[in-house]
């Protein structure tokens, strides 16, 4: 059985010869710098990291690790044209996208710069991660003010490093399918966040509910723009990828981000319309990343479209591994939840993480509808001993 074939049937709720796994086929379900760099150390391996997600320092899965581990999945992200060098706070090199534009602030923060040489970006010192900082319409009071930004609301969240050419972007994508495994789209659209990124996550919250017209009067842009853009790269990509992504955090660790009725009247009919694009350009499935407590939202994500949730954030309220495959398992794909990376990746033994690698799986995989994956990326604190035992772990229940 091919990777393809092995998570395509997952994703058909059949069994498969093992469970199918992905490392690295998401910038959510990946590996950060740290993480990777401390992995190949205890590996014997020195490649290149290649930062394809700044903000979280997330790395490409190169082809040696992905073998060592019998990865499923290959990530088909709009990337850079070129790639520059640059030293990690930690002490080793990484290489970035070339217009992914850091530098130092005098607070000892890292700072990056927007096209017109304003800050997007901060990381504080000490930090591991930038936030998105200076949102574009912070300071739009009305509706019709938006109009000027419309080019910005359309591009958003294609990431700005992302400056390789569409003939480029198909020639991976071919080369991708060509090897049998998964190839992973991921679409870079948002519909809730992108409110949150464009408007600050203040604003747009209470645009929804205080201001209905500037908070449609928005998704309408941002609905258009996402049809476009699937309109120019579906023809391009559709017979080269085998699974969409599609993100929006929906939850927090104790409960949803938003009221499920607010949500229901106001996202959930963008994230239909968009799904239903998606899936008559493309007809492939779709997999919905959103972190945290979101069982409340899962029916609602089955009905309009969702083919797989990811990361399957079972330390958050409400998501007990058992109880989900029991309420949804014939009706979704879980692609996450193998393991705890909180409290248990990161600090446990490397046989306590086999054994909670197991009793995960022995949950989820029956069935099908489990692809396995770690919950979100691998941290910085986790021991690269962890990684390998999660994985030699899965090996054994397989």
């Amino acid at each position: 059985m091919t990777s393809r074939e092995r998570i395509l049937k997952a994703l058909n709720h059949q069994e498969t010869d093992r469970p199918p796994r992905d490392l690295g086929g998401t910038e959510s379900s990946g590996v950060t710098a740290c993480a990777m760099r401390k992995l190949q150390v205890h590996l014997g391996c020195q490649d290149a990291l290649e930062i394809f997600e700044p903000y979280q320092y997330v790395a490409y899965v190169n082809e040696g690790l992905r073998s060592r581990f019998a990865i499923d999945t290959l990530n088909l992200t709009p990337g850079p044209a070129d790639w520059v060098e640059r030293r990690h706070p930690e002490g080793f090199d990484v290489l970035l996208p070339r217009l992914w534009h850091e530098t130092d602030a005098e607070d000892g923060a890292t700072v990056v710069l927007g096209a017109g040489g304003q800050i997007v970006g901060r990381r504080p010192a000490g930090g591991l991660y930038f936030d998105p900082v200076n949102p574009p319409l912070r300071d739009v009071e009305t509706p019709a003010g938006l109009d000027p930004f419309k080019k910005t609301i359309h591009g958003f969240d294609m990431p700005s490093f992302a400056d390789e050419t569409d003939a480029a972007l198909r020639k991976r994508a071919q080369a991708m399918h060509a090897t049998g495994d998964c190839v992973v789209f991921n679409l870079c659209c948002h519909i809730l966040a992108a409110g949150q990124l464009l408007r600050g996550y203040e604003n747009f919250m209470v645009d929804l509910l205080t201001d209905e017209p500037m908070a449609r009067t928005l998704l309408d842009a941002l609905l258009e723009g996402y049809c476009e853009r699937i309109d120019r790269l579906a023809p391009l990509l559709r017979d080269c990828v085998d699974v969409v992504l599609l993100n929006d955090d929906l939850g927090t660790q104790n409960g949803p981000m938003l009221a499920p009725d607010t949500y229901r009247d106001r996202i959930k009919p963008y994230q239909k319309a968009l799904f239903a694009h998606v899936k008559k350009r493309f007809s492939a499935p779709i997999l919905f990343h959103s972190c945290g407590a979101v069982r409340e939202f899962i029916p609602d994500l089955i009905e309009i479209g969702v083919d797989a949730l990811n990361p399957v954030q079972i330390s958050a309220v409400g998501m007990e591994p058992a109880k989900l495959k029991r309420d949804f398992g014939s009706d979704i794909t879980f692609w996450g939840g193998g393991v705890d990376t909180q409290t248990v990746l990161n600090k446990k033994t490397p046989a306590e993480v086999a054994d909670a690698v197991r009793r995960n799986v022995e949950i989820m995989a029956p069935g099908g509808g489990f692809v396995f994956c770690q919950v979100h990326n691998i941290q910085p604190d986790v021991p690269a001993e962890n990684v390998v035992a999660m994985f030699d772990a899965l090996d054994n229940v397989s």
